[in-house]
Formats: structure tokens, sequence, C-alpha cells
């Protein structure tokens, strides 16, 4: 897990900068009004203390759940209150999404009978894509990134003349993002860390706008995948650069260029802004399924993967993790469970070379039954290798009981002659 780090409000040689005392695009005025405006429309989501994960983290945490939100995500709190500023006489809107602010802008314009295009990249899981037809807007696949898709909505914006609705670098959409920061704070009082995914930068700098004009206090820390770390990037430059898009199982944060807004924000009133791999991202999502029982996307796990492991439980005692969304690809969310296990040592990969003579197999398998190794799959190749034409290469997959087992299973392997070679 890699850090970058902004200049600290929290540190010991500056005091705490509320959003006051900052040029802010966004106010807290406009935070509070945006609620008032959005209360009946959208959910007020829980924030649950996770007893289980406080007991094993030895700190206490409490989880956002915005993919309990009708659309599976915070984005809607943004996207009607954008919606809402709308003239009457709107000809439409366009938006480019990842998916998640397509569906709120689908949703919420729709419903007041505005035509809706969005255009989204041709990576976007099916479940978004169908979710965003259903809610009765057009979809255009554009593009290999969210930067692709960014353009050609632009370009179709010119060409319609059509209201486009962005994402993150939008006043009225950071705003009623900011709305989480309320809530977290009416639900925690006593919150001293807030932890938020990152991407384009419009919901961190909503929460921190909210949080600090109350609690200059307050940690705010941001979380991107280490695929496309913009924000932590254009932080170190001290002006916003544009990353390589790069694949990442979060996609819902996968953004080329942090907005302008949000990193003025940002690098007012967050602390630190951190990067996690897709291997903790997957461990994330699978600790979330399996302690509790919640189902999010790669992105919404982000947060909780940079408390799990990371270097950030020193910041405080009482954390509140966001939880963006739930709009996962069931065939995604397979993948990412099987890396997320591999991750935390409870499936092992590897490959072994063994004399193409009968009962060495034989001889293999009773090592590891001694174990107590479970096969999931094994491959026996006598044709296609390398090397010594009297040897064979074994595949296995192996469930397994953590990354001491795991050693164990090398060393004993080892000892009995048989050449292993790891793999994930």
């Amino acid at each position: 897990m890699a850090l970058g780090l902004t200049h600290s409000p929290n540190s010991e040689i500056l005091p705490p900068k509320t959003s006051e005392q900052c040029l802010m695009d966004v106010t807290r005025s406009d935070i509070e009004l945006a609620r008032e405006r959005i209360r009946d429309a959208v959910e007020l989501t829980p924030c649950v203390r996770s007893n289980k994960l406080s007991e094993q983290l030895g700190i206490r945490i409490h989880l956002k759940h915005e993919h309990a939100q009708t659309t599976g995500s915070y984005k809607e709190r943004g996207a009607l209150n954008r919606v809402l500023e709308l003239d009457t006489d709107c000809r439409g809107v366009i938006a480019s999404s990842a998916g998640n602010h397509g569906l709120g802008v689908a949703r919420h314009a729709a419903a007041r009978g505005i035509p809706v295009t969005i255009v989204m990249p041709l990576y976007t899981p099916l479940v978004k894509v169908t979710s965003v037809r259903e809610q009765g807007a057009s979809v255009v696949l554009h593009g290999d990134s969210f930067g692709d898709a960014y353009t050609h909505a632009c370009e179709l914006r010119d060409r319609h003349d059509w209201v486009f609705i962005h994402p993150f670098d939008d006043a009225h959409v950071i705003a009623g993002q900011g709305t989480v920061g309320l809530e977290i704070l009416e639900q925690v009082p006593d919150v001293d860390t807030v932890v938020v995914p990152v991407g384009g930068g419009g919901l961190i700098a909503g929460i921190s706008v909210a949080i600090r004009s109350v609690r200059p206090d307050v940690r705010i820390i941001g979380v991107e995948s280490d695929a496309m770390p913009g924000m932590a990037m254009s932080l170190q430059e001290g002006s916003i650069v544009t990353v390589p898009a790069r694949r990442t199982i979060a996609d819902g944060i996968a953004v080329p260029r942090v907005g302008d807004r949000p990193f003025r924000i940002v690098k007012e009133l967050v602390d630190r802004v951190v990067t996690v791999d897709d291997d903790e991202v997957a461990s994330a999502v699978l600790t979330l399924l399996e302690v509790e029982k919640t189902v999010v996307e790669g992105a919404s796990a982000a947060a909780l993967a940079a408390v799990l492991h990371g270097d950030i439980r020193d910041l405080g005692e009482r954390f509140v993790v966001v939880l963006t969304g739930g709009n996962i690809d069931v065939t995604l969310l397979n993948r990412i469970i099987v890396r997320g296990l591999v991750k935390d040592g409870r499936m092992f990969r590897f490959r072994a070379r063994l004399p193409d003579t009968p009962g060495a197999l034989s001889g293999m398998l009773d090592t590891l039954a001694q174990l107590a190794c479970n096969i999931v799959d094994i491959s026996h190749d006598r044709t296609l290798v390398s090397g010594d034409v009297r040897e064979v290469e074994v595949g296995m997959t192996l469930e397994t009981r953590g990354h001491p087992h795991i050693k164990e299973i090398v060393t004993s392997l080892t000892s009995a002659g048989i050449s292993v070679r790891t793999s994930s």
C-alpha cells in the first residue's frame, strides 16, 4: 500500500483549518440546502458499528452504507441536486459515467420527463449498463476509459445542445454528495477519522466541507486505487495531473483526471490520500461479504482496504468508513472473491515438477493429504513441458488455512524433492 501525503491540517505545527477559512467552491450552507431539497428522494443510510471488525482491528469502526441507496450508490445525491437546477425547457441531459453517476442522473432526470443519455466506457460491468437502461436512459458505450467516455459525452452535448451533468466537478453535485458528511456527524458524533474512496474527488470534497465546518479536528483520509492515483499524484505535484488509464477492479474510482473544484477543496481540507492495490481491495470485498454479510463493488471497498491493509489505523480510535456502492457484476464478484482468498492465504496456486514415473503424483498427493489440504483443481501435463523430457508438470489450486499453512506446504514439498513454483 502506497501513500500520497497532503499537507496536514491536523499537524502539530499548523492549527486545523475549517472550510470557512478557505475559498471554497462549495459551502456548508450549500450542503444544508441540498439536504433539504433531496431529503424526500434519497435514503438516510445507516452508519452501523461493526463489532467484529472493531474487535479484530482494535479500533471502533462504523460503516456508512451508501450502497443502500435506491440506485445502489451515493451518486444519486449529487445527481438529484443538479437535476433540480435544470431549466424547465431543458432539451435533454447527458453524462459520462462508469455506472453509478449514470444511474443517479437517469433515475431523477427521467422521472421528471427529461431525455437522458449516458456515455459509459466499454469495460463497464453489464449490471450497471442494464440498470441505467432500466432507469429510462439511452446508453452509449464508448472508449476504453472514463476519459474516453467523458470526451465523447462532451461532443454529443455540443452536437445536440444537451446539458452535461458532470459526475464530480460540479458545485451542485459536490453539495449533494456532502450530505453524506452531515449524516456522519449526526450518526457518529464522536468520530475522529473518516475514510472515503476517491475517484474524481466529488464525494470527499463534499464530505470534507460538511465535516470541517463543524469538526475541524476530524481527520479525513482519501483512498485511491494504485492503478490510477490521480489525486495523490496531483497533491504531490501541487497541481492537477492526468494519469494513464489502467484497468482495476475498483472501476468506479478509475478516473484519469480529478476535478478542479474537488482538487482545490481536497488540497485544503483533506489530511491524507493513500492508495490500495487490487489484491487489497479484493480482500476487503471478501471481508465485507463474510463478516458483514454485505456485498459491495470494488471501488466501495477501497476505503476499508486502506484500514485493513494500510498504516492509517494509528490516525484515530473512532473510524467511519464510507461504503459508496454495491453495483457489482456477479461474474466479477466471483473473480474478486477468488483473488481475495489468495490474498488472505486461503487459496494457494502452484506448479510443481515431478519425475514422469508411476507413483510420483500419488506421493505428492499423500504429502498434501497429510497437511490437510483440499484440492480445488489439478492439471497434469506430460507433453508440453520445457526442459527435462523425463519430467511432468502439475498445476494445483488448494484451499488453505492461511499463509503459515502455505509455508508449511511449500517446505514439505521441497523437502520431498519436489520443485515448487508459486503463482497468484
